[in-house]
């Protein structure tokens, strides 16, 4: 199962290009997100379905477009991306606006729900900020997965689930055509990135709960998609080896440039006490012998333990840009 990841999934830009720009917006009926995956028996049908293949093909094409790449390097910014990173920007100063309220529980500090809201509410005057005006039919399937990216407002937890949604917000915009094939590597690199900062102010200000049991679904509480992208961004470095990440000199020096090492830096900041006892699965990786097996074996991995747990997936909704139908 593991290998038919590497076989089926697009990671060309040949085949990036069948999902750049594939809406004809003139024609294109748009549809609030539903829920499709009821139970484990319906995760066959989610693997079949063209949204998974959208997914995973956009996972895979920006993994390979950003391999090698620093992000202080000069790549292509087009406008659309400085105004998602403006627009993430505001969605941090909100934090600052509601601080945190004094509560008995050490986690999940209901302020976050305050937070939420003003999200939910405003996303849709958000994005008319960015995007064109012809995208506005788009915006309740846009909102919805901008909004779900976020964490849980109910449970005040954060896991792999909403990270996939930005993921899947951000394919939304290649399908329509507001990203291009120039973009793949801002809309990680730069958008991506400015997410993930985000989103983990709101894990540290509001004490969100990690989804799922204490991490399990991911590689460290929260997150997988960003040490996935990360070790294709060192693949043939000549200086840092798996071996090397866990060392300070190697995290401190150089976590502006890689994501992972940007990881592995914040994780030994909220967490005190041997990195192979706190981080585990981690320090698994440590072992391995070169970027690319890490690489590969994240792929294969994020397939089965995120896009292939009923527990994940039962969460995330389907509309008609990422589609439960069939493929053709």
């Amino acid at each position: 199962m593991a290998e038919k990841v590497t076989e089926s999934l697009p990671a060309s830009q040949n085949e990036s290009a069948q999902l750049e720009g594939c809406v004809d917006l003139d024609s294109h009926v748009f549809k609030t997100p539903q829920k499709e995956i009821s139970g484990p028996q319906d995760i066959p049908k989610w693997e079949k379905s063209q949204a998974y293949h959208d997914i995973t093909g956009f996972i895979l094409t920006v993994n390979d477009a950003i391999k090698g790449k620093k992000m202080t390097e000069n790549y292509h910014v087009s406008e659309l991306c400085e105004k998602l990173t403006v627009m993430l920007d505001e969605f941090s100063a909100w934090i600052d606006e509601i601080p945190p309220v004094e509560q008995p529980q050490r986690f999940g500090n209901k302020a976050f729900r305050d937070w939420f809201n003003k999200l939910k509410e405003n996303s849709d005057s958000c994005l008319k900020k960015v995007l064109d005006e012809k995208l506005f039919p788009a915006l309740p399937e846009l909102s919805h997965y901008l909004v779900e990216s976020v964490g849980n407002s109910t449970r005040i937890d954060y896991g792999t689930g909403h990270e996939m949604s930005f993921v899947a917000f951000l394919c939304c915009l290649f399908k329509l055509g507001a990203l291009r094939s120039d973009d793949f590597i801002a809309s990680c690199l730069k958008v991506f990135f400015k997410y993930l900062i985000v989103v983990r102010k709101l894990q540290t200000v509001y004490r969100m709960e990690p989804a799922g049991s204490h991490g399990v679904w991911s590689l460290d509480d929260y997150h997988f998609l960003p040490f996935l992208f990360g070790s294709s961004q060192l693949i043939n470095h000549p200086r840092i080896f798996p071996k090397s990440f866990v060392k300070p000199e190697i995290y401190e020096h150089f976590s502006k440039d890689y994501m992972f090492l940007s990881c592995i830096k914040y994780i030994n900041e909220v967490k005190t006490g041997p990195f192979a006892e706190h981080s585990n699965q981690l320090w698994n990786i440590s072992g391995v012998p070169n970027w690319a097996k890490v690489n590969s074996g994240l792929i294969k991995m994020y397939k089965a333990e995120v896009l292939s747990k009923h527990p994940i997936m039962q969460h995330f909704l389907f509309g008609s840009l990422l589609s439960i139908d069939p493929l053709p």
